[in-house]
C-alpha cells in the first residue's frame, strides 16, 4: 500500500511529495498504540444471554491488552457465538474466560467484523474450540495486506506472548448468511466499502438487537479507512434493517439506534460537504486538516487525535469525483 509518485488530480496537477506523505501508507489511526487492561472490565447483559464489554474512549497504551473495542458473546440453546474476538491474544483469552464462567456450552462461532486489530486479534484464543470464524468475503485479502504489519506492531507494544496471530475466516460472507445457535438466529450482512472495505454487521432474531460493529461509533470519533461516500450509503442500509437498539463497535454497550446513527451521519456528512467545498476552492490539504469539521470538535472523544486523518482520507477519495 505504498504511495505512487506521479499520480494526477485533474486540473490540480501532480501530487506533491508532501501530499503523497499525507495520503500514502497504511491506516495507522485504526491501529492502537495500545487504556486499561482487560482485567479491569466487566460485562453488561444487554439482552437475554447477550453479554458485552465496553472498550474505553481512550487512546490505548502499553498497559492494556488492546482491549479498546466493544466485545462479547451470545448464548443460544445449543452453543455460543463470540460477537468480537478482542484486540489481542490476551484480550481474547480474557473473553473466553468470561464465557466459561457463565456457560459450558460449546463456542461454535467467532465473528471477525473487519480487519482492524482491536476487533480481530483475539481470535487465536478460540482456535482450540474449533469454531466457525465468520468474516466478510474481502477480509482475507485485507488480512493478507495488513495482518502481519498489525501483528508486528502489537508484538512491539505488548510482546509476542500477548499479541496473537492472524486468523482467517472459515465462513466468508459474500452478501448475507444466517446461523442458528438454538432458539436464536443470527443474520449477517456484508457491506460495501465504508468504515473499511470488509465490514460485517449482524442481527439477533431473539432480541432484535443490531450489531453494526464499527459501522457505528458512539462518543468516540469515527475513523475513516474505507469510503466516506460508501459509509453514508451503508448507513442507509443499516437504517432499513429497522432495529431500535444496537451494540456499537465503540461507545456504550447498548444504544438507541436512530439517534446514535444520526450523530454518526451528521459527522460524516459534515466531513463530506466541507471537503467538497475545500476542493472546489483549491484549499491546501494542510489548511483543510486544520480547519474542516471543527463544529464537531466538542462532540467526540479523541477528536484531535483522529479527525485530521479523516480529513486526509476524505480528500483522497473526493478529489477523484
Amino acid at each position: 500500500m505504498a504511495a505512487h509518485d506521479g499520480w494526477r488530480f485533474g486540473a490540480r496537477g501532480v501530487r506533491s511529495s508532501r501530499r503523497e506523505a499525507l495520503f500514502g501508507g497504511l491506516c495507522l489511526c485504526c491501529l492502537p498504540t495500545l487504556g486499561r487492561s482487560a482485567e479491569g472490565f466487566g460485562l453488561d447483559e444487554v439482552g437475554p444471554g447477550i453479554f458485552v464489554r465496553r472498550g474505553p474512549d481512550a487512546e490505548a497504551t502499553p498497559d492494556n491488552d488492546d482491549a479498546i473495542a466493544n466485545i462479547g458473546f451470545i448464548v443460544g440453546e445449543r452453543s455460543v457465538l463470540v460477537t468480537e474476538s478482542g484486540g489481542s491474544l490476551a484480550d481474547g483469552r480474557w473473553l473466553r474466560g468470561q464465557i466459561r464462567a457463565r456457560t459450558d456450552k460449546p463456542i461454535s462461532h467467532v465473528v471477525l467484523t473487519h480487519v482492524h486489530p482491536d476487533h480481530c486479534f483475539g481470535a487465536e484464543a478460540f482456535e482450540a474450540d474449533k469454531p466457525v470464524f465468520i468474516g466478510h468475503h474481502a477480509l482475507r485479502a485485507a488480512l493478507d495486506a495488513r495482518g502481519e504489519y498489525y501483528r508486528t506492531r502489537l508484538v512491539e507494544i505488548l510482546g509476542a506472548e500477548k499479541a496473537g496471530r492472524v486468523v482467517y475466516p472459515t465462513l466468508e460472507v459474500a452478501d448475507g448468511a444466517e446461523i442458528d445457535l438454538g432458539g436464536r438466529r443470527l443474520t449477517f450482512h456484508a457491506h460495501g466499502a465504508a468504515h473499511t472495505n470488509c465490514d460485517l454487521s449482524m442481527r439477533d432474531s431473539a432480541s432484535g438487537l443490531l450489531f453494526p460493529a464499527d459501522l457505528l461509533f458512539v462518543t468516540r470519533i469515527p475513523s475513516l479507512d474505507g469510503s466516506l461516500v460508501g459509509w453514508l450509503k451503508e448507513a442507509e442500509v443499516l437504517k432499513a434493517m429497522g432495529a431500535e437498539k444496537a451494540v456499537p463497535g465503540h461507545g456504550p454497550t447498548l444504544v438507541a439506534f436512530a439517534p446514535a446513527m444520526a450523530d454518526l451521519t451528521r459527522y460524516l456528512g459534515t466531513l463530506r460537504d466541507e471537503t467538497r467545498k475545500a476542493l472546489a476552492s483549491d484549499m491546501p490539504i494542510e489548511t483543510a486538516v486544520a480547519t474542516l469539521g471543527r463544529s464537531e470538535a466538542d462532540k467526540w472523544a479523541l477528536f484531535d487525535l483522529y479527525h485530521g486523518r479523516n480529513v486526509t482520507q476524505a480528500f483522497k477519495e473526493l478529489e477523484w469525483e
